[in-house]
Parts: structure tokens; C-alpha cells; sequence
């Protein structure tokens, strides 16, 4: 197993981490494991352009196990490809698994069924999802049949209907397994959605753990259980007082805040703790993981952003 140092690749812009030497901070080494994370999109509802919808991917090889498909997702994911990651080129984005269907997680779902497509993926798209997946999937594909109509009848060279999306309507516990892969989906609590889940990713070499959107969950804490990389949703817990009533009771009901997660990483023990879907009403990076250190939490941890892998 690489050492907590060793587990950060930067694509994109430079990462925050707590926990590391100085050294390690400026300059983290590039990792050789077989399994990675990678972060393609961070973001909220709220419309930051250095933050796209929420995405990531879990890639082992010449695989990639797309998480969420936020804004942005297709075109995210060549910018990694550049950057020799291979798994992720539009064409070979082949499954995504889906936590919840809020619009900020699922708004790239017909950019990732259609772009590939016309980009010549060799197969339909498998989307593993909670009840309402099929539903969304089905709509999507009659909301663009002029254009699919256009692209299999009209002067286009398009033969496959490779634009489908094959639906997975999934309950908690395993859901996927592979050469590379097992997926087991984490039930977590979520406002009022009826179902919504975190995923744990079992590779050869690598556990990982996504929190999906949640409010404190025991659920991803025992998933994890010294974990590779807890991958966590977060808000600041100072900045919530900033926020209107309403918005504060919406919050701690539906999310997870910086001290609430420095006190669930602290059981779940991951070897590395990195933020997204960073809720931050003026706060930076830096605050938040201060609010982190300062509620208790000495492992290591970092604010994710866009394009970085771990």
C-alpha cells in the first residue's frame, strides 16, 4: 500500500491537504497505484465555474466506474483523457452509478448518454440508480428523439443506438461486481428523497467510499472502516449561521457539516479524507479544513477540487 503521500495526483489546479509534511504539501508525488479516484466535478446547485456538477470515477486500468453525472461530466472527463487517463475519453464511458436523482447530480445523464454515442461508444450506457432512474432515463431519451431520429435517418453515419440507457434500479448491498470491482450501494439519509446512497468501491489494491449527498450517516462510517479514501460531502459549520432560518433547518437535515464529518471520519478511519460537493458561503478550503482540525480530526485530509485524482 503507497503511503498517505504518495496518494495524490494532481490534474488540475493545486490541492489542499492537511495532515502531510510540508514537503508533501508542496509537492505531492504522483501515485502508481492500480486504482484511482478522480475527481470530475465538485460542485453544488450553486453556479460556480470553477466547480462543475457533481462527478467522479473510480478508474482500475483501462476501466472507469463513473460516479453521478453533474454538469459538464462528458467534456470533464476528456480533460482528464488528455492527460493520458484513457479510461475516461468519451467513448469508453460505458456505467455510471447514480446516488440520488437530485437535478445537480443528474443533469449530465443525457450528456452521458448522447455525446458518447455520437463519439462512437460500442455500447449502450448502464446506469445503476435508485428507484426513478428507469423513469428519468426513459424521458430523456424521448425528450432528444428528433435528434436521435436525425442522427440514425438523416446524413449522419450512425447505425447503433448506442445512445440507450440499460437501467439498474438498485437496493442497498451489492449491486455490481467485476474483474476489477465490487460495488455494494449504502442506504443514507437525505432530506426527503425515499432512497439515496453512498457507494463503497473494493478493488484489488484500494477500498474507496463515496458519501453521495447525506446528513451524518453510521452507514458510510462502518463502509469505510480504515478505507483507502472516504470521499465526503461537506458545509461550513461556521458559515451556517450566515445563512437564512429556513436554509440553516434545510442544511443540518440534509447534509453534513465540518464538524459532524471531522466526528464520523474520526470513526470511519479513512487513510485519506477528501471533501466535495463543498458547501461554503464565503468560507475557503483552508476554513474548512480548519473547522475540521479545530472539531477534533487529526487523520489526513483534503478539499477536493475538479480534475484532481487521488
Amino acid at each position: 500500500m503507497h503511503s498517505p503521500a504518495s496518494a495524490i495526483l494532481l490534474l488540475g489546479t493545486a490541492s489542499v491537504v492537511v495532515g502531510l509534511s510540508a514537503a508533501a504539501e508542496q509537492a505531492p508525488a504522483t501515485s502508481t497505484a492500480r486504482a484511482r479516484l478522480v475527481l470530475l466535478g465538485t460542485g453544488t446547485p450553486n453556479a460556480d465555474p470553477e466547480r462543475w456538477g457533481p462527478a467522479a470515477a473510480i478508474v482500475v486500468n483501462d476501466e472507469a466506474y463513473l460516479v453521478d453525472a453533474g454538469v459538464g461530466i462528458v467534456r470533464r472527463a476528456e480533460a482528464v483523457a488528455a492527460k493520458g487517463v484513457t479510461a475516461l475519453r468519451a467513448s469508453e464511458l460505458r456505467r455510471v452509478f447514480i446516488t440520488h436523482l437530485h437535478s445537480d447530480h443528474t443533469l449530465g445523464l443525457p450528456d452521458l448518454m448522447l455525446s458518447p454515442w455520437v463519439l462512437e461508444r460500442t455500447t449502450p450506457l448502464d446506469v445503476y440508480g435508485p428507484p426513478g432512474i428507469a423513469a428519468m432515463a426513459q424521458h430523456i431519451e424521448a425528450a432528444w428523439r428528433e435528434d436521435i431520429a436525425m442522427r440514425l435517418y438523416g446524413l449522419e453515419p450512425q447505425a447503433t443506438r448506442n445512445y440507450k440507457a440499460v437501467t439498474h434500479e438498485i437496493k442497498a448491498g451489492r449491486i455490481f461486481e467485476d474483474r476489477h470491482v465490487r460495488v455494494d450501494a449504502i442506504p443514507v439519509r437525505h432530506g426527503s428523497w425515499p432512497e439515496a446512497f453512498g457507494f463503497r468501491f473494493q478493488t484489488a489494491d484500494r477500498v474507496f467510499v463515496i458519501s453521495g449527498d447525506t446528513r451524518p450517516s453510521d452507514a458510510i462510517a462502518d463502509a469505510c472502516q480504515g478505507c483507502d479514501v472516504l470521499m465526503h460531502e461537506v458545509y461550513s459549520a461556521v458559515k451556517l449561521s450566515s445563512r437564512p432560518q429556513e436554509w440553516q433547518t434545510y442544511h443540518r437535515a440534509v447534509h453534513t457539516s465540518t464538524v459532524e464529518l471531522a466526528k464520523l471520519a474520526a470513526r470511519a478511519r479513512p487513510k485519506l479524507l477528501v471533501l466535495y460537493h463543498q458547501l461554503y458561503w464565503g468560507a475557503t478550503d483552508a476554513d474548512l479544513l480548519r473547522e475540521i482540525r479545530e472539531a477534533g480530526y487529526a487523520g489526513m485530509v483534503a478539499s477536493g477540487r475538479d480534475l484532481e485524482s487521488y
